[in-house]
C-alpha cells in the first residue's frame, strides 16, 4: 500500500482473559471475541484487539431457545473516520467467525454510526450475503483476508 488512512494508530496493550468454566447453551461473547480479537489489521502489524477496533463490549450474543440458534452482534470501529479498509476488516471477521465458531448462529456486524463517514454502507455491505459470496470469490481479496486471518505470533 502506497499510504496508509492512519500512519500512526493507538496500540493498546492485549487483555489477559480468564475463562470460566461454566457452559451456558449456544455460542457466549467470550468465545466471539476470543475468535476475533487475533485477527490482523490490514494496515499495521497489530491485532484488531491492540488497534481497539474490536472489543469485549462490542459483542452481544442472544441464544433463541426455539430455534437453537445464536444471535450474534458484533460492532467494529475503524482507527479512523474514513478507513478504506472497513469492508475489508468486516469480511475478515465474517469469515473468521464463519471458520471457527461452533453450532448454529446468526451474525450481524456493524460500524456504529459516528466512527465512521460511511458506517451505514459498511454495515449493509458486510451483511450482504450475495455481496459476501462474491467478495469469498475473488482470489485477490481473500488473499488479503487469509493475511488478517492467520494467527499472529508474539
Amino acid at each position: 500500500m502506497s499510504s496508509l488512512d492512519n500512519p500512526n494508530p493507538t496500540v493498546f496493550a492485549r487483555v489477559d482473559r480468564v475463562r470460566t468454566n461454566q457452559r451456558l447453551p449456544g455460542i457466549q461473547a467470550e468465545d466471539v471475541f476470543d475468535v476475533i480479537r487475533t485477527i490482523k489489521d490490514p494496515e499495521h502489524p497489530y491485532s484488531l484487539e491492540e488497534l481497539n477496533v474490536v472489543s469485549e463490549h462490542g459483542v452481544d450474543v442472544r441464544f433463541d431457545e426455539h430455534t437453537g440458534y445464536s444471535n450474534i452482534s458484533l460492532n467494529f470501529t475503524p482507527t479512523v473516520p474514513h478507513c478504506s479498509l472497513a469492508i475489508l476488516i468486516g469480511l475478515c471477521i465474517r469469515v473468521k467467525c464463519q471458520r471457527e465458531l461452533v453450532g448454529k448462529f446468526k451474525l450481524d456486524i456493524a460500524v456504529p454510526q459516528g466512527t465512521h463517514q460511511t458506517a451505514s454502507e459498511v454495515t449493509r455491505q458486510v451483511n450482504d450475503k450475495e455481496r459476501v459470496a462474491a467478495a469469498q470469490e475473488n482470489p485477490a481479496l481473500m488473499s488479503m483476508v487469509e493475511e488478517c486471518v492467520a494467527e499472529i505470533i508474539d
